[in-house]
C-alpha cells in the first residue's frame, strides 16, 4: 500500500497541490506565497536573501540593513553580507570601522559615542557619557556616604571592619604609580581601584649547611608584617555612583582580608571573594524596591538600611548600569577575577555557606 504526504504550505496553511513549490527558510511555500516583506512581491528561490527573513537579496541590502548605532547610516554590505559588531551587553550594532577610528568609548559604560550625543572629558582624558555623568562621584568628599554605606554592608554581613582609613579619588595616572588590581573590560585591562597596604622588607642571615662563620653568611629578604595595616583605598575618580560603589565594595573585601590576617590566599581565590562581595553589594541594588530586598536576601541575607534607601532613588538608566555591571562580573572571562568569581560562588553554593563562613573553609 503506498501512502502520499500532503505538504502545506507555510504562508497560507492550505495544501500544496500538482505543481511548483519552493523549499525554503525551513519551510515548503506555494511560489506566490514566499513574497518580500518590503516590496511584497514574490520571491525566487535565486533571489532569497542570506538574513533568514523573508526578503528579495537587493531589497535587504538597499532597505533593511540595520542603522549604525554611531554613525546613524546604514551599515555596509559586500558580497558575503552584511557585517557589524555589536555591544554584548547594551546589543548597540555599529559599522566595525568604529573600533579603531578614533570614536570615543564611554569609561564606565562602554557605549561608544553615537553621532549627536554628546560625552565629557576628564582631566586624565577619559571620556564620560551624560547618562553616567549624571551620578558620576567627582572627589573624595562625595565619597563619603557611600564609603559609610559599604562599611554598613560588612557589618550586616558580620563582617565589620574595624580601622578606620582613607578612601581617596584619584586621576588614572595616580592608579598606574601603584601596584595595580586590575579588572578586564571587552577592550582589554582596566584600573579602576587599589587598597594599599603595609608591608615591610626586613634582610636575614642565613649561616648555610655548614654552618659558615658571618663574614660567609648568605643574605635573603623576607617579607614581615608586624601588625596588619591598610593605609588607604584609591578609587578612579568620575565613575557613576553604582560602579564606585562596586569597586569600592571589592577593595574593602581585599581591606578585610589584609586585617583579618588572611596573607595565603592564593591570587584566583582572594580575587574571587572580592568579586562575589562585590556583585553580592550590587544585587542588593537591584532594579526596583519592590524586589530589591529578595535581591539582596538571596544574595547576602541581609537588607543594610543604607543601601535600601538609595534603591527606589534610582533612574531607569541606573537600572540598566547595575545589569550591566552584574553581567560584566559573570560573564568575565579571565583567568583571575572571572575563575575567581565562579569558583567562590560554586563553593558557597554547594557547601551552603555564607560568605564568611566560606571564607574561613578555605583558608583550612
Amino acid at each position: 500500500m503506498i501512502y502520499f504526504v500532503c505538504s502545506i504550505c507555510n504562508g497560507c496553511n492550505s495544501e500544496i497541490e500538482d505543481g511548483l513549490s519552493i523549499n525554503a527558510l525551513g519551510a515548503i511555500w506555494h511560489c506566490q506565497c514566499l513574497c518580500c516583506l518590503h516590496c511584497h512581491k514574490p520571491i525566487a528561490m535565486d533571489e532569497i536573501s542570506n538574513s533568514e527573513r523573508k526578503y528579495h537579496r537587493l531589497c535587504y541590502k538597499e532597505h533593511c540593513r540595520p542603522n549604525c548605532y554611531v554613525c546613524r547610516k546604514k551599515i555596509p554590505s559586500s558580497k558575503k553580507g552584511i557585517k557589524y559588531h555589536k555591544h554584548p551587553f547594551w546589543e548597540d550594532k555599529y559599522c566595525p570601522s568604529h573600533d579603531d577610528d578614533g570614536t570615543a568609548q564611554c569609561c564606565s559604560c562602554e557605549r561608544l559615542q553615537a553621532c549627536g550625543t554628546e560625552y565629557i572629558m576628564l582631566a586624565d582624558n577619559r571620556r564620560l557619557c551624560l547618562e553616567c555623568k549624571e551620578s558620576a562621584v567627582m572627589d573624595s568628599y562625595e565619597c563619603k556616604s557611600l564609603h559609610f554605606e559599604i562599611r554598613e554592608f560588612f557589618k550586616g554581613l558580620k563582617m565589620k571592619v574595624e580601622k578606620v582609613f582613607p578612601l581617596i579619588l584619584v586621576r588614572k595616572q595616580a592608579l598606574n604609580k601603584a601596584e595595580e588590581e586590575k579588572t578586564v573590560s571587552q577592550n582589554g585591562v582596566v584600573t579602576r581601584g587599589i587598597c594599599l597596604s603595609e608591608e615591610k622588607m626586613v634582610t636575614r642571615v642565613s649561616r648555610g649547611r655548614n654552618k659558615q662563620l658571618v663574614g660567609m653568611a648568605k643574605e635573603e629578604s623576607q617579607r614581615v608584617v608586624r601588625e596588619p595595616k591598610v593605609i588607604a583605598i584609591l578609587i578612579l575618580y568620575g565613575l557613576p555612583r553604582l560602579l564606585t560603589g562596586y569597586i569600592l565594595a571589592h577593595e574593602m573585601m581585599h581591606a578585610y582580608l589584609r586585617l583579618k590576617g588572611y596573607r595565603n590566599l592564593n591570587t584566583i581565590l582572594e580575587e574571587g571573594i572580592c568579586q562575589v562581595l562585590g556583585h553580592m553589594w550590587l544585587e542588593s541594588h537591584r532594579c526596583s524596591t519592590n524586589n530589591a530586598a529578595s535581591s539582596a536576601s538571596s544574595s547576602s541575607r541581609i537588607t543594610p538600611s543604607a543601601t535600601m534607601s538609595k534603591i527606589g532613588d534610582q533612574s531607569g538608566f541606573e537600572k540598566s548600569l547595575v545589569e550591566f555591571c552584574i553581567n560584566q562580573i559573570e560573564t568575565d572571562e579571565s583567568p583571575v577575577y572571572g575563575y575567581g568569581f565562579r569558583k567562590v560562588t560554586e563553593m558557597m553554593v554547594s557547601n551552603h555557606y555564607n560568605l564568611k563562613d566560606t571564607l574561613k573553609w578555605i583558608d583550612m
